[in-house]
């Protein structure tokens, strides 16, 4: 038995964790750089904090998941006031975008010299700066992940920045920031946050610490995301912010599947919420992989054990919950994502160009062109 294991340098998890921010931000730098997004009053706070200790903050206002322009511009912004500490306080674009910004201030040449895919994809040559991570959803785990997803509007594709080195210094998880959380919001970051512990469950990379990690995760994550969609609960809340940190330590090291794999291309196609297209492509995927690993005569034991936790939380018979989950997500208002298509969308194209994303690489099989199409007409 061998495996490595990727995390950041340290974790602080916990109501009230966030009340540490400031003095941990102070101790990497003067110079900090406060990326944030609009809606967590509390940054505001957060910021009059971190200048009383003496920083000297540049606040960037993100708006959405980054794009190459956006990181550009922040970039430069970083360079010029000689930024030494990145806080990235908010959803996982925020995070995302302080990851890329983090890694590619201090280094020469552009982001497209290191993005995948549409890029030259040539690893970084000098360390990040140190990043302070602080998700303010509980859903994408990227606080604790070593790569950035990011928008390329002229290739209409989402690609990742990644290197080892961007994982945060410390990661600090506030439950509490999640509290009364629209509830689509919710939903959807917590359909991302359940697929982001099954999928590397039944990855082909999963190894002996990201079973644990799951096994723990998703019992929690389908008990958790049922209780959310009827209403409130503070329980919930924490349960589903550790489902999210699981996810993020898993698929750091498992890797993920077709769900992503997929997700990024709808994604830059559509415009669609990253964790919808991820909720609404959950169900299909697993069925698809399973009638695959059947076909195959291969081990399903997994299969079972996610069908099982499944059924349980979601109160349907096992062996037909993953056909039921599109069901389930219509009856909690969770939309299709038939709204954000303009036009024509090829299917097909979409499919051929997904399965040569990094997240195909760890599927537990292989799905050909016409199953993963079907998968996306089910989401539509």
């Amino acid at each position: 038995m061998g495996f490595d294991f990727l995390s950041p340098g340290r974790i602080a998890f916990g109501r009230g964790a966030r009340a540490q921010t400031a003095q941990q931000t102070r101790a990497f730098g003067q110079n900090v750089m406060l990326l944030r997004g609009s809606s967590v009053a509390w940054v505001d706070t957060l910021e009059r904090d971190l200048r009383d200790r003496g920083c000297v903050v540049s606040t960037v206002l993100s708006s959405g998941e980054p794009s190459v322009a956006e990181v550009q511009n922040a970039v430069q912004k970083g360079r010029n006031a000689g930024i030494e500490v990145v806080l990235a306080v908010g959803g996982g674009a925020v995070i995302d975008l302080g990851k890329a910004v983090a890694a590619l201030m201090p280094a020469p040449g552009d982001i497209m010299d290191h993005l995948e895919g549409v890029g030259a994809g040539k690893p970084l040559v000098v360390d990040p700066v140190p990043l302070i991570a602080l998700p303010t959803t509980s859903g994408t785990g990227a606080e604790v992940t070593k790569n950035a997803v990011i928008t390329v509007p002229d290739a209409g594709r989402k690609v990742s920045l990644r290197d080892d080195r961007m994982l945060a210094r410390l990661a600090i998880i506030d439950p509490a920031l999640t509290d009364q959380m629209a509830r689509g919001q919710t939903l959807a970051s917590g359909l991302d946050a359940l697929t982001q512990v099954i999928e590397p469950y039944l990855s082909s990379r999963a190894n002996p610490l990201t079973d644990a990690i799951c096994r723990s995760a998703i019992p929690q994550g389908v008990t958790a995301l049922a209780q959310l969609a009827q209403g409130e609960d503070p329980t919930a809340r924490d349960q589903m912010a550790f489902v999210s940190l699981s996810g993020g330590l898993a698929l750091a090291n498992a890797g993920l599947g077709a769900v992503h794999g997929l997700a990024g291309v709808l994604g830059g196609r559509l415009g669609a919420p990253h964790g919808l297209i991820c909720g609404r492509l959950l169900g299909p995927i697993l069925a698809a992989n399973a009638a695959k690993m059947r076909e195959m005569d291969a081990d399903l034991a997994r299969f079972d054990e996610v069908a099982r936790w499944l059924g349980q939380g979601f109160d349907r018979e096992a062996d037909v919950v993953f056909d039921a989950l599109p069901a389930i997500l219509d009856s909690w208002q969770v939309p299709r994502l038939d709204q954000w298509v303009r036009g024509d969308v090829d299917l097909e194209a979409i499919a051929l160009e997904a399965a040569s994303a990094s997240s195909m690489k760890s599927n537990p099989c292989g799905l050909s062109v016409p199953a993963l199409v079907h998968a996306m007409q089910r989401a539509l």
